[in-house]
């Protein structure tokens, strides 16, 4: 199962559809003790944290891309510092858990789970406080397999403690937000927006583009914007970028979300592998809801 998973994100192209019930259901209806040392040891057993699939050359060559000012890399911030490799790759290893040593040029590299829990635990307290508050939230992401359950899961709870799910740009066209896709448009699955590709199955995509078009569908109708995005990929950046309350999840080769973290754009990144099996992402979705005061 995790091959799968990591060729699609690893390709930038096509993930499978979600099955829609079972991994849902998977995240909604897990009882599991939700204790911090059970989360961190189960973070490192199924590889969200730990010795993750990610390749140390994948995670090099990124921050490189993402110094140069690679567009596909930025995750739609404009980062302000000079962000050199050398700051990118310390920043990645205090962010994230990624080694410090720039000697270590291939091979294995890790996420700290103490630090995802650490970001968990501050995602948690902001998805709190939009609940006492009843905000209006927007929830997206460019993972409609691996953690788009996680994302289903925060939106119903912010739901039923009553926040309001917006869903602006419903079926709006996104021709240049997926490299092989011109018929792409956005959609929401349960809330929860994605990007569907012309056969109507979800995309994965890192592209901002889809929030830039949300965010601007709200203004062009005299909405405000969200108070609080929870997203990850080129959602979060964008969000971010515009100014919005933005919490979202990034993978250790995605720097440009914890870039954004360090300069303010981004309100919290958590650093998980963001695209193992579906299922696995459970207890940490129970333990972010628990933490939130969301999961009665």
């Amino acid at each position: 199962m995790r091959s799968q998973y990591r060729s699609a994100d690893r390709s930038q192209g096509f993930e499978a559809p979600v099955p829609e019930s079972s991994t849902v259901a998977a995240v909604a209806l897990t009882d599991s003790n939700r204790s911090r040392d059970e989360l961190r040891d189960h973070l490192v057993k199924a590889r969200i944290a730990g010795d993750v699939a990610t390749t140390r050359e994948n995670n090099l060559a990124n921050y490189l891309r993402m110094s140069r000012r690679d567009p596909a890399y930025l995750f739609g911030l404009e980062p302000t510092g000079v962000w050199a490799p050398e700051d990118v790759l310390a920043l990645m290893s205090d962010r994230c858990g990624v080694s410090a040593d720039p000697g270590h040029s291939q091979g294995q590299d890790t996420i700290d789970p103490n630090l995802t829990i650490e970001r968990l635990d501050a995602m948690a307290d902001r998805l709190g406080l939009a609940a006492s508050r009843r905000e209006r939230v927007l929830v997206a992401t460019g993972h409609p397999v691996g953690l788009r359950p996680t994302h289903t899961a925060v939106a119903k709870a912010l739901r039923s403690a009553g926040c309001t799910l917006l869903t602006p740009a419903n079926g709006a066209a996104q021709p240049d937000a997926h490299p092989r896709d011109s018929g792409a448009s956005i959609g929401y699955l349960d809330d929860v927006a994605v990007l569907v590709g012309s056969d109507g199955v979800p995309r994965h995509t890192h592209s901002p583009i889809p929030m830039q078009s949300a965010l601007g569908h709200l203004e062009a109708s005299g909405e405000s914007p969200p108070d609080l995005v929870v997203a990850d990929h080129g959602w979060a950046g964008a969000a971010g970028r515009a100014g919005v309350d933005s919490v979202g999840f990034a993978d250790c080769n995605d720097p440009a979300l914890f870039v954004g973290e360090a300069e303010g754009l981004v309100l919290v990144s958590v650093p998980l592998d963001d695209n193992v099996e579906p299922s696995l992402y459970a207890p940490l979705t129970a333990y972010l809801l628990d933490r939130a005061g969301l999961s009665g």
